[in-house]
């Protein structure tokens, strides 16, 4: 695996940012934290050639293509097999089982089809959400829509993650060390801006039913 991030790392570019994310959002586990910070700071050194902006909307571009792939494999297959291969050598090679499997089928009942926006954000979820959108017939058009903008905001965020490391730690030289730096924010920004929106939301639905009560 480190060899391939390494790869990932020495060959950034519009093309392999959209493959790599692709990846990221199927069901092969690799960290989007090695990919955009450091596709961000690369657009923002001089001579790169790169667009912060253009970073965030391929790397959001391949984060559809893989959640496309793992939710049509679900719609076409079914539970019964997607379990199979969770627990199969190759799915746990993949870091999948069937438990994963179970949890993101929850998380989604819980939070019905809203879910593929906010799991987008959510460590662990975020490459497993689309299985049971698929398994459960989504509409594709709402999933495309909820997913673009769940992965357009994450991706936002670290592509902002990589700016701010550019802008804050001069000294680093290399996108290995941007990688490094992400990966140990990642996450708890993840967590921070889900609480963010979850909050905005309950603020928005209280508004809502206390107009109603009024009226």
């Amino acid at each position: 695996m480190q060899e391939i991030i390494q790869f990932c790392l020495d060959n950034l570019n519009y093309l392999t940012i959209t493959l790599f994310m692709a990846i990221e959002s199927s069901f092969i586990p690799f960290p989007s934290e090695v990919v955009v910070p450091p596709a961000a700071w690369l657009a923002c050194t001089e001579g790169n050639g790169m667009n912060i902006f253009l970073v965030v909307v391929f790397a959001t571009l391949g984060a559809d293509i893989g959640a496309l792939v793992n939710y049509y494999l679900a719609r076409s297959l079914g539970r019964a097999v997607v379990y199979r291969f969770a627990d199969s050598r190759f799915g746990h090679l993949c870091l999948l089982n069937g438990e994963k499997i179970t949890h993101a089928e929850d998380y989604f009942r819980r939070h019905g089809v809203p879910s593929t926006f906010f799991g987008r954000l959510v460590p662990a979820v975020r490459q497993l959400i689309s299985i049971p959108a698929g398994l459960s017939r989504m509409d594709i058009r709402k999933f495309l829509l909820y997913t673009t903008l769940g992965a357009g905001l994450w991706n936002g965020i670290l592509a902002l993650l990589g700016y701010l490391i550019y802008v804050s730690s001069p000294n680093l030289k290399t996108t290995k060390d941007v990688a490094d730096l992400a990966g140990k924010y990642s996450h708890e920004i993840g967590y921070a801006i889900l609480a963010v929106v979850v909050l905005a939301g309950i603020y928005l639905l209280v508004k809502y039913v206390l107009k109603k009560r009024r009226a």
